[in-house]
């Protein structure tokens, strides 16, 4: 299978993809031709981006604000939560430390950040 070479390829295929999406769905046998070119589009959009747009793993500071924003808590908060002091969530909030086992325990449990992000792997 051909791959997409550039960025101008890249923004054809999406406009394709978006002409196709309204022509597929679960009714569509997966014969069709439409689906077929829909789900090759995909998989070559899916490998450009891989390359060209890679999604990189978040920081725990970075996640702890994401869910911080996402859930309208305090920096107070979320130290009341995990059970640590407002300094110390601080800290963790700059980079400055990273949380102990029991912290990390429950930045898991209560905000609902995977472990993988949390211990940093």
């Amino acid at each position: 299978m051909a791959k997409i070479q550039n960025e101008q390829a890249y923004r054809a295929a999406l406009h394709r993809i978006d002409e196709l999406l309204p022509l597929t769905g679960d009714e569509v046998p997966r014969n069709d031709p439409h689906q077929l070119e829909l789900e090759m589009l995909t998989d070559l959009v899916y490998e450009y981006e891989a390359v060209h747009y890679p999604v990189e793993r978040p920081s725990l500071p970075a996640a702890i604000r994401l869910r911080m924003y996402e859930q309208n808590l305090t920096q107070t908060k979320v130290a009341e939560m995990i059970g640590v002091s407002t300094s110390r969530m601080s800290e963790i909030l700059t980079g400055k430390t990273d949380p102990t086992f029991s912290t990390a325990r429950r930045i898991c449990q209560d905000l609902h950040i995977p472990a993988a992000v949390v211990l940093g792997v």
